[in-house]
Parts: C-alpha cells; sequence; structure tokens
C-alpha cells in the first residue's frame, strides 16, 4: 500500500512536469510515534506541505508539529474528527457517499427511507449523516435498525427494515456483511416490495455483482471511467496494477503541482486549499473545507450483473452555496 502511494505521487510529478518539485518520502511506520518522527524530519528537511499519514491516529499525531511549523497536511484518513486547523483529508468521506445517494433517491421519487447500519465507529458516523440527509431532502424515516456485525444476527433488523414500510433502504456495509445483508432483506420480503437498496462506498466492490438481491442497488462512488484510466496509466509505469486508494496519492500531488506556482513557504496557504471552486483529480472534482472534511462530485453507480453502470454522473464544478 505504501509503495503504491509512493508510486502514485511520483507519477504525479512526471505528468505535471514540473521539474521544481521535490518529493521527499518518508516511512511513518505505521505508528503515531514513528509518524512524528518522520514529520518533524520532513519538516526540518524544509518540507512546505505533508501528503499523508494514512490512519487517523498518525494524523492526529503529527498535526500539532505540522501547525507549530506552520506546514499545511493533505492526509488520507477518513475520519473527519481529525481534520481541521491546517489538516486537510483528501479521502473517501461515508458523510459524502450517504448525502449524495440519499438525494439522488428523493431527487428519483422516494420518499420513506430505513436503514440497515451496524454497531460500529463507521456505523455511527453513517447514523448522523443519514438522518441529516433524509430530514433535508423532505423524506421520511421510518427506521434506523443497528446490528452487531456478524452474518446470523441481522435478519431482525432486515424485517423490521422492511415492515417499517420504507421504499428505499440504505445498507451501510460491505463484503460478506453486505450480502448477507442483502439476502436477509430478500427473505424479509424486500425483493417483493421492490424496495431500492442504496450503499455507501464500501459497495465499491465487483464481488457484489454476484449477489442476485443486490441487482438494481445504487450507491455513491467517483466515476469508474476514471480509475480505469488511472490503472492503465499506473500499470505502463509500474507493471503492477494499483489498490484503490493509490489515486489519492496522485490527486494531492496533482494539486500540489497546480498551487507550486506561487512564492515558497507562501503558496499552500488556506485560502488556496480552501478555494470553494475546488479543484479536479482522477476522482472527479473536489474540495476543502476549514474543517478539513472535503465535499466531492461523486457519481451514482447501479450494480449491474456485469459490473456498474453511471445512473447520474458525477457534476463538473460545485454550486457556490454549497454541494
Amino acid at each position: 500500500m505504501a509503495q503504491a502511494l509512493e508510486h502514485a505521487a511520483e507519477l504525479a510529478i512526471f505528468d505535471a512536469k514540473n521539474p521544481a518539485i521535490l518529493l521527499m518520502p518518508r516511512d511513518d511506520g505505521g505508528s503515531p510515534e514513528k509518524a512524528i518522527a518522520a514529520a518533524s524530519k520532513a519538516i526540518n528537511d524544509g518540507a512546505e506541505i505533508i501528503i499523508g499519514p494514512l490512519f487517523a491516529t498518525s494524523v492526529t499525531a503529527i498535526a500539532p508539529i505540522a501547525r507549530a511549523r506552520r506546514v499545511p497536511v493533505i492526509a488520507f484518513s477518513s475520519d473527519r474528527s481529525v481534520g481541521g486547523n491546517g489538516v486537510y483529508l483528501l479521502s473517501f468521506q461515508p458523510e459524502t457517499e450517504v448525502a449524495r445517494i440519499v438525494s439522488y433517491a428523493i431527487s428519483s421519487g422516494h420518499s420513506d427511507f430505513a436503514a440497515l447500519i451496524p454497531n460500529s465507529a463507521y456505523g455511527e458516523r453513517i447514523v448522523g449523516s443519514f438522518r441529516d440527509s433524509v430530514t433535508r431532502g423532505g423524506g421520511r424515516i421510518g427506521g434506523i435498525e443497528r446490528f452487531n456485525e456478524r452474518p446470523e444476527l441481522i435478519g431482525p433488523a432486515a424485517q423490521a427494515s422492511v415492515k417499517s414500510g420504507a421504499d428505499a433502504v440504505l445498507i451501510a456495509e460491505g463484503g460478506g456483511m453486505l450480502q448477507a445483508a442483502a439476502s436477509a432483506l430478500a427473505i424479509a420480503g424486500g425483493k417483493d416490495r421492490k424496495v431500492q437498496l442504496l450503499g455507501t462506498g464500501l459497495w465499491d466492490d465487483s464481488a457484489i455483482t454476484h449477489e442476485p438481491m443486490l441487482l438494481g442497488g445504487w450507491f455513491a462512488a467517483p466515476p469508474p471511467q476514471a480509475f480505469a484510466g488511472f490503472v492503465n496509466h499506473y500499470r505502463m509505469v509500474y507493471r503492477a496494477t494499483p489498490p484503490r486508494i493509490a489515486t489519492l496519492a496522485y490527486d494531492a500531488l496533482a494539486l500540489v503541482a497546480l498551487l507550486a506556482k506561487g512564492p515558497p513557504h507562501d503558496r499552500f496557504t488556506d485560502a488556496a486549499l480552501t478555494d470553494p471552486n475546488g479543484f479536479s483529480g482522477i476522482d472527479g472534482i473536489f474540495r476543502f473545507h476549514a474543517d478539513g472534511s472535503a465535499d466531492r462530485g461523486l457519481a451514482v453507480l447501479e450494480v449491474g450483473a456485469t459490473g456498474f453502470t453511471v445512473r447520474d454522473a458525477a457534476p463538473k464544478s460545485f454550486p457556490r452555496t454549497g454541494f
């Protein structure tokens, strides 16, 4: 993973054709203590901006050091609580995904919602975004059903979701738990009622196309064609297939290249990084807020037997009043 992120960053610099950019890789060791040492060395060596780390605990650890030296951080953690005050999160954040898919479902005629949400830190983040998104769109929440992440325990939550009368159910799960939830909803009568299934970015996995109940389901994610193009580009250079997260490093360095035209030590300012017009990357448009969170221009994808198709294209620009 670390090597892929570094390779993607290098690729972005090569593509930018800006010889003035110096990338100084530092190993954060996957721990807060080593991340602090790596960040301190990078800043002492003249770094004007830090890209990474990946884990929330490491982001929290290096933030005070970077703030004290007025060096901004573009990290890859999806935990919004670690952002802000000079730390920006260029990640796939579930709150943004939920807001996009709920908004699209409401615009498509759905008004009664339910959700299957795990008892986990991820689930807690989904709950708030789900409530806000449905309420903001004028929809009704029939039920938010929580469950422990064991396939045999999801049945009662699925039954309650169907009995709520919802015409759209959000499943905040991926992998085997997602398949178990889909099967439980089918057994509870969700398929007979033609309940529209909605998902988060955890659905962005081709394996789910083999689950019949998930066919026709919708979820929000970056445009798939752009990632496919990145994969081909990466393979041509490194003779390897990059993990999905590699685009984050590419987009971060592409942003650095864009802003590098300014004067040294005064180009990666908060004002520049929080430009309300946003920026464009491999994963579509994005923009940062002062609290470190990021808006993304996501597409709505539909699950099919042979893959995902774009049901609603990602926007090309942000409205000035918010996304």
